[in-house]
């Protein structure tokens, strides 16, 4: 029984939180190596892009609700998900024509193009305070837990209950399905597949007959979709604090960086691999150990290696370990 409430235990508060936080920063991370593969710059906006859509999704979800539009069990922020999307796509779309469509055409150095969207990330973030201050906003509704604890304790007759949050269930679905749609379209549409070749060369793809500003173009409305998506899902998990998010882009670069830049399937594993990395380091042991071993052999401490202030700490550490040692990431080429 012990080795079963030590599991459950470890289920609640390691693997059940670490799938989730990995599927947002999978998705923030798909964002930034399709930049990285298809426009050639690494954006550091992209952390207040995931905020912009989620302030908007945040407004849609209030609108709604003053409406009394729900969606019954599930979050309301589900259906303010696609107005959101339109005006994060539009603001990227927008912040192209009038910052990186110019170094692109100047042919630029990768670098000027980054360190343009440091200055975009600037003016994002002093937006989205604009808009919905700097005080933390919880917008999530409907049922708050798919299974709770006391009822997991009734049907086993177990001491550790088990909980899992709507959002989090929510978070690990939507993710699986736009993981999906999106390998399905890169994969099987015509323009999917005009974007990757693009990515793969594109002076043969403009021989090809592949129109850029198209490709550019559709890449800008599928990165605001994954942004938005993924920020709204940390919001609903968590809260929304426009500086949460600004810190949030070293998780989701340091996950695409794992992976390997350019690479989708390596942003999804380099997510997980932050995520589990992030919750291991960061999470007291102690309760997990109770079950184990007897209560004299365990120590005074919690048995946490880092407090969870340092969980940037690990996501840097695991950075710069893939930099030293495979630059080009678990799924990079060489």
């Amino acid at each position: 029984m012990d080795i079963l409430n030590a599991l459950v235990a470890f289920l609640n508060f390691v693997f059940i939180p670490g799938l989730a936080y990995g599927s947002q920063l999978a998705l923030g991370a798909l964002g930034v190596t399709l930049i990285f593969g298809v426009l050639r710059f690494s954006s550091f906006a992209h952390g207040d892009t995931m905020a912009f859509g989620t302030v908007w999704t945040i407004l849609f979800t209030w609108w709604f609700q003053s409406m009394g539009i729900s969606a019954g069990p599930l979050p309301t922020a589900l259906l303010a998900l696609p107005f959101a999307i339109v005006v994060t796509s539009l603001m990227l779309l927008g912040t192209d024509r009038a910052v990186y469509r110019f170094f692109r055409r100047k042919r630029a150095a990768t670098i000027i193009i980054t360190i343009a969207s440091v200055g975009v990330t600037f003016i994002m973030n002093g937006i989205n305070r604009l808009i919905l201050g700097v005080e933390e906003r919880t917008f999530s509704d409907g049922s708050r837990f798919v299974l709770d604890a006391a009822s997991f304790k009734e049907m086993t007759g177990l001491q550790e209950g088990l909980a899992i949050k709507t959002t989090v269930a929510v978070t690990v679905v939507t993710a699986a399905i736009c993981v999906a749609l999106l390998f399905w379209f890169l994969q099987k549409t015509r323009t999917g597949k005009s974007m990757r070749a693009f990515s793969d060369n594109e002076d043969l793809a403009l021989l090809s007959g592949i129109n850029p500003e198209r490709v550019v173009m559709v890449t800008w409305i599928i990165v605001a979709a994954l942004a938005t998506i993924a920020g709204a899902l940390y919001g609903l998990d968590k809260s929304y604090r426009p500086f949460v998010y600004f810190q949030l882009l070293l998780p989701v670069f340091a996950a695409a960086v794992v992976g390997g830049l350019g690479n989708p399937l390596g942003a999804i594993a380099g997510g997980f691999v932050i995520a589990f990395s992030e919750v291991i380091v960061t999470y007291a042991w102690k309760k997990v150990a109770g079950y184990l071993f007897p209560a004299d052999w365990l120590p005074d401490g919690l048995l946490q290696l880092l407090s969870t202030d340092y969980k940037v700490a690990v996501s840097f550490a695991i950075l710069l370990i893939v930099l030293l040692f495979k630059p080009s990431g678990l799924f990079g080429k060489a």
